[in-house]
């Protein structure tokens, strides 16, 4: 019989082992993780959409003003989208809270 979800630790996972059905990390907000957050300057973004390409947990959006933002239930905070920028418009925050 199989452990729950809680009773597993990642030491006994087997390499390359998933947890998870495909197609549910929807449903798994890994925002939790995140000690920096990214802040985008709109007055100086460009709206190119380099922080959304380079974005390794597709944690950037199209927001309705056309700029782009962080979906902070999924970004973790890495920062590849401020260094990427290529004005210099995100800015990495400490996380409050």
């Amino acid at each position: 019989m199989a452990k729950p979800m809680e009773e597993i630790r990642w030491q006994d996972l087997e390499i390359g082992a998933t947890v998870s059905e495909p197609g549910s990390s929807r449903e798994y907000k890994t925002g939790s993780w995140r000690s920096l957050r990214p802040v985008v300057d709109k007055d100086q973004c460009i709206r190119c959409g380099v922080c959304w390409l380079y974005c390794p947990d597709a944690a950037i959006g199209k927001s309705e003003d056309g700029h782009f933002e962080a979906d902070l239930d999924y970004c973790k905070g890495c920062g590849i989208c401020a260094r990427e920028c290529p004005v210099g418009c995100i800015h990495m925050e400490i996380e409050e809270g």
